[in-house]
Parts: C-alpha cells; sequence; structure tokens
C-alpha cells in the first residue's frame, strides 16, 4: 500500500488553520465574537462590562482576535472601535468547513 505525501507543519494553508483555531481556543473569545455578531461596532469597555473579565484581559483577547483576522479594530479618539472582520470570518468558515469534511470523508 503506498503512503500518503507528508505533510508539511510549515504549510501556510496548515499554519493558518492553527492560528485561527488558536484565536479560538479561549471561551472569552468565543464570547466576543459573538457580543460582535450582535451588534454593529463595540468598545473594549463595554465588552468589560458585560464579560466579568478585567479591561486589561479583554484587550488581549481583542489583541488575539485582531492578530488571526477575525475582527478589525478603528481608532476613535482615545479608544478603539471593534467589529468582525467579514473576510476573516469567511475565511474561518471556510476553514472549518475544509477541515470538518476532510475528517468526514475518513471518520470511521
Amino acid at each position: 500500500m503506498t503512503q500518503p505525501p507528508a505533510l508539511e507543519l510549515n504549510n501556510p494553508s496548515i499554519t493558518r488553520s492553527a492560528n485561527i483555531a488558536k484565536a479560538l481556543g479561549h471561551p472569552a473569545r468565543i464570547a466576543i465574537l459573538k457580543i460582535l455578531a450582535e451588534r454593529t461596532s463595540c468598545f473594549c469597555g463595554d465588552i468589560a462590562e458585560i464579560l466579568p473579565l478585567a479591561q486589561s484581559t479583554v484587550s488581549q483577547h481583542l489583541k488575539a482576535l485582531k492578530s488571526a483576522g477575525l475582527i478589525t479594530g478603528k481608532v476613535e479618539g482615545v479608544r478603539t472601535c471593534y467589529c468582525l472582520n467579514p473576510d476573516g470570518i469567511k475565511e474561518l468558515k471556510s476553514t472549518l468547513s475544509e477541515l470538518s469534511n476532510e475528517l468526514i470523508k475518513t471518520c470511521c
């Protein structure tokens, strides 16, 4: 039986999928995405009022989501207004769909 070709762990597609998964790897980040999905935009302080987290902690989670491309932040004076990044959310959907489709093909 022929072995499939080895996958490179530094493959850009695999690396990107892992970065997205890592950004989703904390319950607070999922909650933040849900909050932003319910609103057109939101400030860090507004999110901190909803979640039982310090504003500095919320800020760190926002930074991780922004770094993964799932949200955007627009500076408005001394505050930053956050919202979902439509392109990032489409990429998230595509990534999860492709991965789940691959896994289902060979699942018992």
